[in-house]
């Protein structure tokens, strides 16, 4: 088996730790120990765990936890991993052979296709497109453009063969969100095949109107989803993420997870049961979302700042914002410019197979952000 160059996740482990302003980074600013947890409970609780390998599956306690933010699953329908690229790794290995079809919507984290090929499968791409907002019944004013699905041809590309449809909900670049009745009808296209509808809800948490996107989780029988404390809740170096499945689907998953990591990290198993307990969690979600509207605001005010030469589609979720730029420059090499020039580190658009844009995070801090976003406004106006 020979499996393609992450070409994003290697050109921001490369650079990430040696630029200034890193706006390559895709969740919230990490929250700090002592402000997840006090000291006393490190003390007294933490300190005395022992460093065993603990529950290979993630502690009944953690599992229970998680299953509390789907509708009625329980700690059975649960697998931790180490961080969501692991769930997403352990599904497409399962699921996926040689002959087999994976409808995949672009953009998106480009693991899943690369993975899905790396086991032999051939992959469909299904993309969101830049849909013109419409006008409001009697008021006059046009809604905001967004990133929208073509559910009709999603129908067209579903067929017998399609093992699977992947989905990316929030969507990452571009930090759309499908609707509820967008949802259903990717159900009802796997449905028709009987094939399984496989959901990356990473970003579930971050919404910018603090109301939580729903899950694929309970809208059909043949549903996996993956999901994590990383990108939304400022804890990426926990490095816990989680697969909700079917019971018969977990067992399966579990027996692949002896192949890769074992186990998640016995502490990072007790700070997650804290961190997804009701207050802290909620504490979190606030966060969350008061750091990402105000940074938001920052972006949007240099993007109308550049007079044209940078335009986007507002995310609704997330910490990403995927910006698309005037000048005819290959994206890979405008990011290398901006890096070498200015000590900003974007994503390129090409890492998502659309070139002349480029991803930036916003979810860092606002001072680092603004003078970023400042750089490489000076930098664009040059070329």
């Amino acid at each position: 088996m020979k499996i393609e160059r992450f070409e994003m996740e290697r050109y921001q482990s490369t650079w990430e730790t040696t630029v200034e302003f890193n706006l390559a980074d895709s969740g919230v600013h990490p929250i700090t120990l002592a402000a997840l947890v006090d000291h006393s409970w490190i003390r007294e609780v933490l300190a005395r765990e022992q460093l065993g390998y603990g529950h290979t599956n993630g502690s009944e306690e953690l599992r229970t936890l998680i299953a509390g933010l789907y509708h009625a699953a329980g700690p059975e329908h649960v697998l931790v991993t180490t961080g969501a690229a692991e769930a997403n790794f352990l599904i497409t290995w399962a699921l996926l052979d040689r002959s087999d079809e994976a409808v995949v919507m672009l953009p998106n984290y480009m693991q899943i296709p690369s993975l899905a090929r790396a086991w032999g499968a051939e992959t469909v791409s299904w993309w969101l497109r830049p849909v013109p907002g419409l006008m409001g019944p009697g008021t006059g004013l046009r809604e905001p453009a967004q990133w929208g699905p073509d559910l009709e041809e999603l129908e067209r590309l579903v067929s017998p063969k399609t093992k699977a449809i992947f989905v990316c909900n929030p969507n990452n670049p571009t930090g759309a969100v499908l609707s509820v009745e967008a949802m259903n009808a990717v159900c009802a296209a796997a449905a028709r095949v009987n094939a399984w509808v496989v959901a990356d809800e990473v970003y579930r948490g971050a919404e910018l109107d603090g109301h939580l996107t729903g899950s694929f989780w309970g809208r059909y029988s043949k549903v996996i989803v993956a999901g994590g404390l990383s990108k939304a809740y400022g804890l990426p170096g926990l490095r816990i993420g989680w697969i909700v499945a079917p019971h018969e689907v977990i067992q399966v998953l579990w027996g692949h997870h002896d192949y890769t990591t074992i186990a998640p990290s016995v502490l990072s198993d007790h700070l997650a049961r804290v961190a997804l307990g009701p207050r802290v969690f909620q504490r979190l979600a606030t966060r969350t979302r008061l750091i990402l509207n105000e940074n938001l605001e920052a972006v949007a005010r240099w993007v109308e700042g550049m007079g044209g030469l940078v335009d986007w589609i507002a995310p609704k979720a997330g910490a990403i914002a995927f910006l698309r730029y005037r000048p005819a420059v290959n994206s890979t090499e405008l990011a290398t410019q901006l890096r070498k020039a200015h000590d900003v580190l974007v994503v390129p658009g090409d890492h998502f197979q659309l070139d002349r844009h480029v991803r930036i995070g916003y979810g860092g801090e606002k001072r680092l952000l603004e003078e970023g976003l400042r750089r490489t406004g000076e930098f664009l106006r040059t070329l």
